[in-house]
């Protein structure tokens, strides 16, 4: 009891790259450069998304929504990263540490079953392109949307209310760069059974089989789209639906990796890397992926800079 009220009195300790000083400046640098190419990314999107009529598609209404959580599921964790990277004090308060978790894993959840949303839409697109409009109506999308952010929501109240019951015994030294379960889990020091196997059955159910439909989803893309008749018609297509299908193998199998090998065995440096690349890298490649090889974002941006250019 004395230890868990040292523990919320005093908070946790990201121990990050305390083990190798000499790469924490490096480290910092292109966390900050990666973080303010994510803002500038992400809310690139958005505005175009918002301010031009041609985007007003459901397409972009996922695509600025998956910005959204990109921008807020790398603010909920960087900055706190920035703070220790930069200074001795690698501390985080006990509130800033749940709250990291809760945020965390929400965003992540909601971000797994909008990628579900996103592949539906391009299925519907591709494979029944004269019923698009009628079935991904704008009461739809808003529906598909708020599912996911409450499945994530689920996920969050789920895994951090049990995590959160962990006997700590006082142990405050966190072997990560944020607050996240599998880093929770080998910090109690009591019996993390029953935690080992939520977390593999949640993980399993908010990746696994999100990513086995996706997929299923992406082979009738494949299938509608070689029988298109036009080379121009099926080099869009593919065009579009390659940029979705990048980002999500980069997300899965980096959360697939964290998350479930974890729990088995695996290199804890190797974990901090991974927790960097989808909490950190993930998030800033979204939006180059999806506006360099896209054609109608690229459009959209010259028009709003051309408009710049004349108000100017």
């Amino acid at each position: 009891m004395q230890g868990a009220n040292n523990i919320s009195t005093e908070g946790f300790i990201l121990l990050g790259l305390s083990d190798y000083p000499q790469l924490e400046m490096i480290v910092f640098v292109v966390m900050l450069i990666s973080y303010l190419m994510t803002i500038v990314g992400n809310s690139t999107i958005i505005l175009l998304s918002r301010l031009d009529p041609r985007l007003h598609t459901p397409m972009y209404f996922f695509l600025s929504n998956l910005s959204c959580l990109d921008l807020a599921f790398t603010t909920s964790t960087v900055p706190q990263m920035l703070m220790n990277l930069w200074g001795p004090d690698k501390s985080i308060t006990y509130g800033g540490c749940m709250a990291q978790l809760y945020v965390f894993l929400w965003l992540g959840g909601t971000e797994c079953i909008l990628f579900v949303m996103m592949s539906f839409d391009r299925f519907v697109a591709v494979c029944k392109p004269l019923h698009y409009t009628t079935i991904m109506n704008p009461g739809l999308c808003w529906l598909l949307a708020s599912i996911a952010w409450l499945c994530g929501l689920v996920n969050s109240m789920i895994q951090s209310t049990v995590t959160l019951q962990l006997p700590l015994c006082g142990h405050q030294m966190i072997d990560n760069f944020l607050c996240e379960v599998p880093a929770m889990i080998k910090l109690a020091c009591g019996d993390t059974t029953l935690n080992k196997a939520l977390l593999n059955a949640v993980c399993a159910f908010f990746t696994v089989v999100p990513l086995s439909i996706i997929l299923v989803s992406y082979c009738c893309i494949v299938r509608a789209v070689l029988k298109i008749r036009s080379a121009k018609g099926r080099r869009k297509a593919f065009n579009t639906c390659f940029s979705h299908l990048v980002v999500v193998l980069l997300f899965y199998g980096s959360a697939l990796y964290g998350y479930l090998i974890p729990a088995k065995t695996s290199n804890q440096n190797q974990d901090k890397f991974i927790s960097l690349f989808y909490s950190v890298i993930t998030p800033m490649v979204n939006p180059l992926i999806y506006t360099l090889r896209n054609k109608e974002v690229k459009g959209a941006l010259k028009r709003l800079l051309g408009k710049g250019r004349e108000v100017g």
